[in-house]
């Protein structure tokens, strides 16, 4: 057994979600929900790994060689395996997901097809639920075609057509012909195992491919950008249309560090962005479900705090807990589940949230426009970011021990007021553009002045302050000055000198609890890469934009961050911040399709 690695493939239906590795075994899939008890968990360790405890692997005797590609354009990964006497087979990897009988049909299911490529391959099924985050061993039962492993709260039931005694032994068998298996709640299936497999394997593959051609990709570029949107679209809790910040928890930021943190719920910061990145290549569908779950934590709040992050069921109560059984990835402890950010101010969150919606103010497509009441509920909003745009938080990087005014905070408070003044503009209520008019051009006199420092030539993250933060970079995005005036041109060039290794850029330059970043953090190598083409300065941007994309894995997919020197991903996977990058980098960057059509 190799260490643990991020050369994973993330499957999913927007219900049900699991990350193969690369010899096919599933290391990380979490039930019920994205949220849930990981009952494959071998990412993180725990049991007897070696024996392959909290993974579901088909295991090829004499196993030489591998291969692994997504079946193009959509979200059905498949690996070969080759053995020793030139025998092989292919694992087919999905969630079913597509249209029937007038709605979305995504059960809380993981499909895996068995198929021999060539010879008498002999495989084993070694399939190894654990419960209660690796602490409980389900008690198994059997049925005509199928097992059950019964846990403290939930079973699961493995249907299938290979033969039961092997499986429940672990005994290598010879595979003559298709074998499925399908892996789900303790329910009956109505058709036959492989009628029922290859259907849904041709429906879903069918149902992606639509997806993705109705997207509007830029010229360059379009395979990374399908695979980003594909990722996305994963990420997304459809039942209540929360957008996980990534799958996994606790994936250190770097080896030895301890920033190893559960990311399995909704940051509204994280949310935005990918919205935005869809939205971008005509993906508005995302949008709508995110918005029905934006409303009922925007209406929760009751014009009061809103929190950085919910769970994606809207839970608000996050207690962070260290789950000692695991040993965590590679050995780094600790594992955590949870999260106590949602306890923190972070103000940044009121422009998110506004952003979120702005566009569905706009958009004539949507099924479901907003209107005079959801700028009602959204103004409720902005006087919250109008109460605390001066105040001390824990600013976007959920610093634990150190409260300032940040700039990306009071940034993110303008955008809020700035965009209600545009939505007030286009719903014909002059009082109330005005009103936020006036609040946004406060906000941005005072941004533009205090943090500004002299000194270092840059705009600081925080007012008054003296360090360099790569969130800054954001002031362009967002519209609140133009990226060709100097002082945004200095910042760039203070922030390479300062945070850039190579084409990676870390976060920012103080140390905090956990001392000083070492690794780049992969958003803002894409927000680098935004500024410099914004600046003029597009030769540069593309060439960092190519190391971004090199430093993908071999399926295309990033983490949360990139050590400069080893070039090894680290943090959370896959984490929705990178991808968005890859797909507003493309954008960005690409060539005009008028140029060759």
């Amino acid at each position: 057994m190799t260490l643990p690695s991020l050369e994973l493939g993330a499957i999913g239906n927007c219900a049900a979600s699991a990350l193969v590795d690369p010899r096919g075994r599933i290391v990380w899939s979490c039930w019920p929900r994205f949220d849930g008890d990981p009952l494959f968990h071998a990412l993180l360790g725990g049991g007897d790994a070696a024996a392959g405890d909290g993974s579901f692997g088909v295991e090829l005797v004499d196993c030489v060689r591998t291969e692994q590609h997504y079946e193009a354009n959509t979200a059905v990964l498949r690996t070969r395996l080759f053995d020793s006497h030139g025998q092989s087979l292919e694992i087919t990897d999905f969630a079913p997901r597509f249209f029937s009988r007038g709605r979305m049909f995504r059960p809380l299911m993981l499909v895996r097809r068995l198929r021999v490529l060539q010879g008498a391959p002999r495989v084993r099924i070694v399939l190894r639920p654990r419960f209660d985050w690796g602490a409980a061993v389900p008690r198994i039962t059997q049925g005509s075609h199928h097992i059950r492993y019964v846990g403290p709260d939930q079973v699961l039931r493995l249907t299938t057509t290979a033969p039961l005694t092997y499986v429940l032994q672990e005994e290598a068998f010879v595979l003559s012909q298709t074998t499925s298996l399908l892996l789900g709640p303790d329910e009956t299936l109505s058709e036959g195992i492989e009628e029922l497999a290859g259907t849904w394997e041709r429906e879903t593959i069918d149902y992606w491919r639509q997806w993705t051609r109705r997207l509007a990709l830029p010229l360059q570029w379009q395979d990374a950008v399908m695979r980003a949107a594909i990722t996305l679209k994963l990420c997304v809790f459809e039942d209540t249309g929360a957008i996980v910040a990534a799958l996994t928890t606790s994936i250190p930021e770097a080896p030895g560090s301890q920033r190893n943190w559960d990311y399995r719920f909704c940051w509204l910061r994280d949310a935005f962005f990918v919205v935005r990145a869809l939205n971008s290549l005509s993906e508005v569908g995302t949008m709508e479900d995110y918005l029905r779950w934006l409303t009922n934590a925007v209406a929760s709040a009751a014009g009061g705090h809103v929190q950085p992050l919910y769970g994606i069921g809207l839970e608000r109560l996050l207690p962070e807990q260290v789950v000692p059984q695991l040993p965590g990835y590679r050995g780094h402890a600790p594992v955590r589940r949870g999260n106590q950010a949602h306890e923190h101010f972070q103000h940044d969150v009121y422009g998110n949230i506004v952003l979120g919606a702005a566009q569905a103010f706009h958009d004539q497509r949507l099924l479901r426009p907003a209107g005079r009441a959801e700028f009602t509920l959204l103004e409720v909003v902005g006087e919250q970011a109008v109460r605390v745009h001066d105040q001390p938080d824990a600013g976007m990087w959920e610093l634990r021990t150190r409260a300032r005014v940040h700039t990306s905070s009071l940034l993110m408070c303008w955008a809020a007021c700035d965009r209600l003044a545009k939505i007030a503009a286009h719903l014909r209520l002059p009082d109330r553009h005005a009103h936020w008019q006036a609040h946004a051009t406060r906000m941005r006199e005072r941004l533009l002045a205090e943090a500004w420092n002299p000194r270092r030539q840059a705009f600081a993250e925080s007012l008054g302050g003296e360090h360099l933060d790569a969130s800054v970079l954001l002031m362009a995005e967002v519209g609140c000055i133009d990226a060709r005036d100097p002082r945004f041109v200095a910042t760039v060039d203070a922030l390479e000198a300062s945070l850039a290794d190579g084409p990676f850029m870390r976060r920012y330059e103080a140390a905090d609890d956990f001392g000083t970043p070492e690794v780049g953090f992969n958003v803002c190598s894409f927000w680098r890469i935004d500024a410099l083409a914004r600046i003029g300065r597009k030769e540069q941007a593309r060439e960092i934009f190519e190391a971004m994309l090199a430093a993908r894995n071999p399926l295309g997919l990033l983490s949360e961050d990139t050590h400069p020197q080893t070039r090894e991903l680290w943090g959370n996977f896959p984490q929705t911040y990178s991808m968005v990058g890859l797909i507003n980098g493309a954008v960005r960057l690409s060539a005009p399709w008028d140029t060759v059509v």
